[in-house]
């Protein structure tokens, strides 16, 4: 297996485990956010949606859609920093906020 397809494979693992993660903490939704919240072009849309709903319409459906086109992936990304500041404190969230600092260093380790 190439080093590409690996990466593809263990990104989609941390891909599911985040959308599992966003459910087991109660923060999944049915319902998709404004298309005005989702033209935002502030980081993580942090002006108009709030960050579990950037995750589960935005992040996973551009990284699902970059593996299923083998489009190159992010190298430089951040995500667990800007989840520790928003959820600081709440216990319930550490979990997702684990996973989001694998999807980190797994995407910036594959330089």
């Amino acid at each position: 297996m190439d080093l590409n397809a690996m990466l593809y494979g263990q990104t989609q693992v941390k891909l599911d485990q985040i959308a599992q993660a966003l459910k087991e903490a109660e923060l999944w939704s049915e319902l998709a956010p404004s298309a005005d919240a989702m033209a935002s072009t502030a980081p993580f849309a942090c002006d108009l949606m709030p960050l579990e709903q950037w995750l589960q319409f935005v992040l996973l459906p551009r990284m699902r859609n970059l593996i299923d086109t083998a489009a190159p992936l992010p190298t430089q990304i951040a995500i667990a920093p800007m989840a520790e500041h928003v959820w600081q404190n709440m216990p319930l969230r550490q979990n997702l906020i684990g996973v989001l600092n694998e999807l980190d260093m797994l995407l910036n380790e594959s330089r």
